[in-house]
């Protein structure tokens, strides 16, 4: 039973299907994931923060049979029979040049600035924070009841050629199909570190 520390806290069965329960998922069973929950994903992810709402992530949802076989070919091999068999697979990638919608995303001050002329710090701002929005993604995912497979074994260059071709200013981050997990394609959980294995109160 999950403790709660505050009359907010998710209930137990609620965190055991966004963390504990949760799983990697390999396999896929044969059920649809439609548009309106691909909005759903998009709606609640992006509500979470980012820095000075910078909003950088750009995702493809490949969900048709041709772009599922085009990402198929670009992943490692033991990721392509997981592409084509999810119902969708999102490639979560980020604007270099996100600074350029700062001006309505972030009207506070002019964060536009901060970041014109100086492309290092934006590669390194949007790398980051597209990480959180795919996070956010996977978090969404779950809690309107998908499942996810997070994946990393993809030539970045290749898909970013093939489904970024029309923005060359945007960059492949991660992959993570979606859908409704198979139980037999997971492994067993692998091990977690307690609390004072890797962290300290200072």
């Amino acid at each position: 039973m999950t403790k709660q520390y505050h009359d907010r806290a998710l209930d137990a069965d609620t965190l055991d299907q966004l963390f504990n329960e949760a799983r990697s998922y390999n396999g896929w069973l044969d059920k649809p994931v439609n548009d309106e929950q691909l909005h759903a994903i998009w709606d609640l992810m992006k509500m979470a923060p980012t820095s000075a709402n910078m909003q950088p992530a750009r995702v493809v949802w490949v969900k048709s049979d041709e772009a599922k076989q085009q990402l198929a070919g670009l992943v490692s091999e033991g990721n392509k029979a997981k592409v084509v068999a999810a119902p969708v697979t999102a490639i979560i990638g980020y604007d270099i040049d996100f600074h350029e919608e700062l001006p309505w995303l972030f009207p506070h001050t002019d964060a536009k600035s901060w970041f014109e002329g100086n492309e290092k710090l934006r590669q390194e701002g949007a790398f980051r924070n597209s990480s959180l929005q795919g996070a956010y993604l996977m978090l969404a995912a779950r809690a309107l009841g998908l499942d996810c497979g997070p994946m990393s074994g993809f030539d970045n260059a290749a898909v970013d050629k093939a489904f970024f071709a029309d923005e060359p200013r945007h960059r492949s981050n991660f992959i993570c199909s979606i859908g409704y997990g198979d139980p037999a394609s997971i492994f067993d959980r692998s091990p977690r570190p307690d609390f004072d294995t890797f962290n300290r109160i200072a």
